[in-house]
């Protein structure tokens, strides 16, 4: 991949570089009392952020990735040809292509669906492949672990209404997504868009990667459709673990859990906490998006940052995350009491009835917190205790080193509830144990895992209540003139206009 395609994002103050790098970098300083004061104003939190989320600029030239896919594909399913996303990457299209598309209908048209949203990029949810019947993707790969990406753009087209798409994706043996329906996973969260991110590990003998459409044989109007695939290589176990890891923490159980590459994950959040949404040109070359965590914090506790802080990479390799996860965090302000009295709480909505893998990213930059026993604190995870002596200095080593903490969750079924409540929290340890009553987290990263059966598939969320309107939308007759009657064959091709 060209590097000109890569961008660097770093931050701009047009007020002061001083107080973004060194008033935030030490947000608080020691007192006589042990607690951390703030050393700048408090109307500078907001304005920090302001900057943070709206003002990155873009720098090209000699910075490239740190890390570099063998395997990237980027494809703007139902297109010809190479098309610019607006991020800069280079989509291609699904016809002619170096893969193979294989489908029970060969047969295809061109539509265009109503009213495109101008917040959505045309590349590549501006067109897409349907289908009445199963077709598939093969693409030739390397061996090793690779992020699978399907991009969705429920919208109705003649002869395709969006609350009929119903669905499975399968991919290696692996149950993706079961009688999936990307307009109620839309709606349920106010987007427009839906994407999924998998992560599987492709053998050695095998010949291509195949995803699979199907449609749900029980709905006679049921239909698949894709926008966009990717799929990228990523490193040898940054995810799954190496078989010389012992394994980690299985929160509430007594024996430990591994990721075996039998396994396939889905990503459920990635979250830069305290920080601002880090777009997959951002990363470390792996195209991995980066929440903010604004929606999940329960209480938007202090956000210090360190900027300019040269972050030391001696317990991880430096594409595990962006740089920018490790210099904006979440803590708990300088109010010792009330410190003591909460906790610092994370709540994600998940799927019951599978396990998880989270990882939580850590790293001390304020550089009042350089010994162990300076920050330390309890962690609990799914209301139970994870770590009594959460200390990252001790874990890390120093001041400016990233590091992260694996653990195993199980999250049983709950009374036939489709979701469940997966909490983090962070309490500060008493003064007998710790310098600072005080906690911290930088990033956060939850994966689900695949069950026995080999299968990733939730439910659907609920659909939403009925609206009433007096002049609903007819996507038929809106788009009768464009698409004639050739909608009638087995795969489709619908183009936004």
């Amino acid at each position: 991949m060209n590097k000109d395609q890569y961008c660097h994002y770093s931050l701009i103050s047009s007020l002061s570089p001083k107080i973004f790098s060194s008033s935030f970098a030490t947000m608080r300083n020691v007192t006589s009392n042990r607690r951390l004061s703030l050393k700048v104003l408090p109307f500078l939190i907001p304005l920090y952020h302001l900057f943070l989320h709206f003002f990155p600029i873009p720098i090209t030239g000699d910075f490239l990735p740190l890390y570099n896919p063998t395997d990237i594909y980027t494809v703007n399913c139902g297109a010809s040809g190479n098309l610019k996303a607006r991020d800069n990457r280079i989509w291609t299209g699904d016809t002619n292509s170096g893969f193979s598309l294989i489908a029970q209908n060969e047969a295809s048209v061109i539509s265009k669906a109503a009213k495109p949203s101008p917040s959505v990029d045309p590349v590549p949810f501006a067109t897409a492949r349907l289908s009445r019947f199963q077709f598939a993707y093969k693409f030739p790969v390397t061996d090793g672990q690779k992020f699978i990406r399907l991009h969705f753009y429920p919208s109705s087209v003649a002869g395709f209404d969006r609350s009929k798409a119903f669905f499975s994706v399968k991919s290696g043996g692996y149950t993706l997504l079961n009688n999936f329906s990307a307009s109620l996973a839309a709606d349920a969260r106010g987007d427009e868009t839906v994407s999924r991110e998998f992560c599987v590990n492709f053998k050695q003998g095998e010949k291509t990667l195949d995803i699979t459409f199907t449609p749900t044989a029980s709905d006679p109007d049921a239909y698949a459709f894709i926008n966009g695939i990717e799929i990228v290589s990523m490193p040898d176990y940054l995810y799954y673990t190496p078989p010389q890891n012992g394994g980690f923490q299985f929160i509430g159980q007594n024996n430990i859990f591994r990721v075996e590459t039998e396994y396939a994950l889905e990503m459920v959040y990635r979250l830069n906490v305290g920080g601002r949404f880090i777009s997959p040109m951002e990363d470390t070359g792996m195209f991995r998006t980066w929440d903010e965590d604004d929606d999940y914090c329960v209480k938007l506790a202090f956000v210090p940052a360190n900027s300019s802080i040269d972050l030391k990479f001696t317990q991880q390799p430096e594409y595990t995350a962006p740089p920018d996860i490790y210099r904006t965090a979440r803590t708990m302000g300088n109010n010792k009491t009330e410190n003591m009295g909460y906790n610092l709480t994370w709540v994600l909505p998940v799927d019951s009835g599978f396990n998880y893998l989270l990882r939580l990213h850590f790293c001390e930059f304020q550089p009042e917190i350089r010994e162990q026993h300076d920050r330390e604190f309890t962690i609990f995870i799914a209301n139970q205790t994870a770590e009594n002596h959460a200390d990252v200095i001790s874990w890390s080593g120093g001041n400016g080193v990233p590091t992260y903490r694996d653990y195993g969750v199980m999250m049983e079924s709950d009374q036939g509830r489709k979701k469940r409540q997966f909490y983090i929290q962070l309490h500060p340890n008493p003064d007998w144990r710790t310098r600072y009553n005080d906690a911290i987290l930088n990033g956060i990263e939850l994966f689900k895992v695949s069950k026995f059966d080999n299968s990733l598939a939730g439910p659907n969320p609920e659909p939403p209540p009925p609206i009433q309107s007096a002049s609903p939308k007819n996507y038929d007759t809106e788009l009768v003139a464009i698409v004639g009657g050739m909608v009638a064959c087995g795969v489709a091709v619908w183009t936004l206009g």
